[in-house]
């Protein structure tokens, strides 16, 4: 009974699969007909190809064709997270370090930045030598590795004073958020200070007037956090952003110490004034002067480089600012006027119309 039960069940497979599957002369007829498809198809990207490269002319502002690399963006990212990994050993990609194998790690780690940072920033020059120049080629006269090797040396050796720089941003973060436990929270979670961390770096790239890498390097934290600070501004220590998430921060601003921003702050330019030809004026100051002590609040906007917010002033949520404030001082907005309207049943009368 068994085996003529299993006999059956296996005819009965059988026949579901010959029914099911189509026969093979169909299937082949059917990816011939997909083939065919795609081939006509294909016979247009010949001139596709051709009518998009025609596009990259030499006076083409969107492409980077020849043998000059620009640096690489992984690279500058990998750059990043290593110098974090110096700056804070312990909390990221690397743990169970101690006294006994950091200086190991560490040294690795200067090693790879020195060789890595050599390269990308020997790049920078190279394109920025190109573009100014004039150049159609890499051919110059200039050293740029050797540049690239000195200012590389050069940024390593202030990782010290980063670290100490870094320190007060963390220190101040704690002060001024009661939800925070420890600095430890401030290292690891915080994305303004993350932002921070990122701008610090690629600030200390601008003062040793490298190009190109400070802004891919802001952009990036950019992405990451929200936070847009121009790596050309001017920032002193014990530097706060709470919450972060659509603060920007010009490229000419001056901040003092002790500064606290909320989230959507904007330290941003009045207009761009303009030359005869009506191109941008570059290179003058644009973006607002805020002193020492003081605390700028959600989503209030401070515009233009003859605006100086003076110390120890409170700059309350949603203002307009556009002229200068006298220290000490704090600036609100009036009383917007409310109407609540409630959705409820007109029974319980109008205790729930009414304004504020």
């Amino acid at each position: 009974m068994v085996d003529r039960w299993a006999f059956g069940l296996e005819t009965s497979y059988a026949a579901f699969f010959q029914v099911s599957i189509p026969k093979k002369s169909i299937c082949q007829s059917f990816a011939r007909t997909i083939v065919a498809s795609d081939f006509r198809l294909k016979e247009q990207l010949p001139d596709l190809t051709e009518r998009i490269v025609a596009t990259y002319t030499a006076d083409d502002a969107m492409n980077h064709l020849g043998h000059c690399p620009l640096p690489s963006y992984t690279a500058v990212k990998e750059i990043l997270l290593d110098l974090k990994d110096v700056l804070y050993p312990g909390y990221r990609r690397k743990i169970g370090l101690h006294s006994g194998n950091i200086r190991y790690h560490v040294g690795s780690l200067i090693d790879s930045l020195h060789d890595e940072l050599t390269t990308q920033i020997a790049r920078a020059l190279r394109h920025e030598h190109r573009v100014f120049q004039k150049h159609s080629d890499c051919e110059s006269d200039i050293d740029f590795e050797a540049k690239g090797q000195a200012m590389a040396i050069e940024l390593l050796t202030r990782i010290p004073d980063l670290r100490k720089s870094l320190a007060t941003d963390a220190q101040a973060a704690y002060d001024g958020d009661p939800a925070c436990r420890t600095t430890d929270e401030v290292v690891f979670c915080y994305p303004g200070f993350a932002a921070i961390t990122v701008y610090r770096i690629a600030h200390e790239l601008v003062k040793l007037q490298v190009p190109f890498i400070p802004r891919m390097m802001s952009e990036w934290a950019h992405k990451q956090t929200g936070i847009d600070i121009h790596p050309g501004a001017t920032i002193g220590k014990y530097f706060f952003i709470d919450h972060g998430t659509g603060v920007v921060v010009g490229e000419t601003c001056e901040i003092g110490d002790h500064v606290k921003l909320y989230q959507g702050v904007t330290l941003g330019a009045l207009s761009f004034k303009t030359d005869e030809d009506g191109a941008l004026i570059r290179g003058k100051k644009r973006h607002p002067t805020i002193e020492d002590g003081v605390v700028v609040y959600a989503n209030a906007t401070i515009l233009g480089g003859r605006t100086v917010v003076g110390k120890d002033s409170v700059i309350g949520s949603s203002v307009w600012i556009t002229k200068s404030v006298v220290p000490k001082t704090t600036v609100t907005l009036e009383k917007p006027l409310l109407r609540v309207r409630s959705g409820l049943d007109d029974s319980l009368g109008d205790e729930l119309d009414f304004q504020i």
